[in-house]
């Protein structure tokens, strides 16, 4: 009686955490420095918007690529620590946003 043929996994999971692949490692790469110079630009509307909507919205857009960082680099070495961050000030500037879009409409925060 022959005995079924096994084929190996097409992957194999790394032994030492924080290594990825050479296409995954150049992805991160370039995914890092988009978002880089996407968080630069939102900066520089930050400090030159000319009106206070588009300073809100230039904070809000900085604090989603600000969480887009901390996970793509989290992936890039292997950390849990960085997407917890990236939790905390995904909520932070969430309820930031919520505020200042509050305050800009009524003038005050808390009725």
């Amino acid at each position: 009686m022959s005995t079924p043929l096994s084929t190996p996994p097409l992957s194999t999971p790394s032994s030492t955490p924080g290594t990825t692949g050479v296409i995954l490692d150049g992805a991160l790469t370039i995914a890092l420095a988009l978002v880089g110079i996407a968080l630069l630009m939102s900066l520089v509307r930050l400090v030159i918007g000319p009106h206070k909507p588009d300073r809100i919205l230039a904070l809000d857009t900085l604090y989603v690529n600000t969480v887009a960082l901390l996970v793509l680099f989290g992936m890039r070495i292997g950390s849990n620590l960085f997407f917890e961050a990236a939790l905390l000030i995904a909520l932070i500037g969430f309820i930031s946003t919520v505020a200042l879009a509050k305050f800009l409409t009524r003038g005050d925060i808390i009725e």
